[in-house]
């Protein structure tokens, strides 16, 4: 992976986050943070069981999240949505009408 082109594609001030662990080590320029303020983090996001945890956690203290379920066809409206600030909630995309 070339985190240095990821890293130019980010604004002043960005920030990348790796999540989870790369197969194989990686290397960057420094220059490609210092160019633009940026900077590069990393994120543990747990294996199954912790993610089992936790979305057992979630079901016994019914914690849930509030999503707008979208069709695939609706995919440019939500698009448009977004841009426009014109969102409360998660669009969250129904697989079944995709094809």
């Amino acid at each position: 992976m070339d985190v240095d082109a990821y890293l130019g594609l980010l604004a002043v001030d960005g920030t990348l986050v790796n999540v989870g662990a790369p197969a194989e080590p990686l290397s960057l320029n420094v220059f490609s943070l210092l160019t633009g303020r940026r900077s590069y983090a990393g994120s543990m996001i747990g294996g199954i069981a912790e993610t089992q945890e936790m979305l057992d956690f979630c079901a016994e203290h019914r914690i849930g999240a509030d999503i707008e379920l979208i069709s695939a066809d609706q995919i440019n409206e939500a698009y448009e949505r977004v841009l426009a600030s014109d969102v409360r909630y998660r669009f969250v995309i129904d697989t079944t009408t995709i094809g």
